[in-house]
């Protein structure tokens, strides 16, 4: 199998790329690095030297041509999709961006696999944001929770949920008169942390906004301080709540689904829909908590507003997978996890390229 990886270089992508080449696929990377980092993919090749088992190209999901080219020429038959602009208020900002990249730059990567004519299995990293904020009744939420987006990134989702259910309902249709079979899911995920377990890739944004990133490197001395938004919601400590799940599970459960998916069989014209987390809340300030006993850093935390429409609480149950699929997570200790981000962070306190200017003068 040859599996078209986007968003390679990116945080999530890249430990895809590791666990799919792992399987013995082969795998092309494509990432347009307008926030990857391309010393992801030269770390991946370093240490885990798959040789002709993975190219990688520099392009966008948008530009039609040329990933209908790559697809061609290296006979892509799976495609697991991850570009995507995520930062919430950022969407709010710009909203036509979202849509342009998230929406419409995810047709066109469908467009072109459909007329490349290969592909077979369409993997679609999706997200909790499509949910919005369920009432509390509905928590933990399910996959048949109603789907009701409050920011321009879920919207920009959802509509692209829909546009690969409607195409999968058509390609089933041609499959009956002889077309190639086609099987996709739709994996909506909470939110992901930590690193790989052996050093080798990890978490590296600018700006960064994940919580856990952000912590640590209040315990590097990078930040002055932490402010946790919002001390007096509904919580047993006040703060909100949410699921994290290690990255190294979730691309695990990509794998996973990927080689469930038998195109062209009963059921395969509806899209799988399955939630990824540890079915559990973990408030902002065990977060914290957990930051300093793992690194013994005590940094200061200040108490700061909340930030409007933040809901008190958000986390999954990732039930179905388990009971479908035999999958469940194996990183589920909260200090496991940091443990995890905080060993790559501390080798590589500057991220990848500082990394790779200090070895180019050595």
């Amino acid at each position: 199998m040859t599996t078209l990886i986007t968003g390679a270089a990116g945080y999530i992508a890249s430990h895809a790329v590791r666990r799919v080449l792992a399987s013995g696929h082969r795998v092309v990377g494509l990432d347009d690095l307008s926030r990857g980092n391309t010393e992801a993919i030269d770390a991946i090749r370093r240490h885990d030297q798959p040789r002709d088992r993975l190219t990688f190209v520099e392009g966008s999901i948008a530009d039609r041509a040329l990933v209908e080219s790559v697809i061609r020429e290296h006979g892509v038959t799976s495609v697991l999709h991850f570009a995507a602009l995520a930062y919430v208020r950022e969407s709010v900002e710009t909203p036509l961006r979202y849509y342009e990249n998230n929406t419409a730059g995810s047709i066109a990567l469908l467009q072109a696999c459909d007329n490349a004519g290969t592909v077979e299995r369409f993997i679609f990293s999706s997200t909790c944001a499509t949910y919005g904020e369920p009432p509390a009744e509905l928590i933990p939420i399910t996959e048949d929770c109603p789907q009701h987006p409050i920011n321009p990134y879920g919207h920009s989702k959802l509509a692209f949920e829909k546009v690969l259910a409607d195409y999968s309902a058509l390609r089933a249709s041609k499959t009956q008169d002889g077309g190639r079979p086609f099987a996709t899911a739709m994996l909506r995920y909470f939110n992901v942390a930590g690193s790989a377990p052996d050093g080798v890739i990890g978490e590296d944004h600018d700006p960064e906004t994940h919580i856990v990133p952000i912590v640590l490197q209040a315990a590097l001395g990078k930040r002055s301080h932490i402010s946790i938004f919002g001390t007096d919601h509904d919580t047993p400590d006040g703060t909100c709540v949410r699921d994290y799940i290690h990255v190294e599970d979730l691309v695990d459960a990509h794998a996973v689904v990927l080689d469930s998916l038998e195109p062209g069989t009963p059921g395969s014209e509806r899209p799988r829909v399955y939630n990824l987390g540890l079915g559990r809340g973990v408030s902002v300030r065990e977060i914290v908590d957990s930051a300093k006993r793992v690194t013994g850093v005590d940094f200061e935390v200040r108490d700061a507003p909340r930030h409007p429409a933040d809901p008190p609480v958000l986390y999954c149950d990732a039930s179905k997978i388990t009971r479908e699929l035999g999958w469940s997570p194996k990183i589920t200790d909260l200090d496991e996890i940091v443990r995890t981000a905080w060993n790559w962070m501390r080798e590589h306190p500057k991220g990848y390229r500082a990394s790779v200017t200090e070895s180019a003068n050595t």
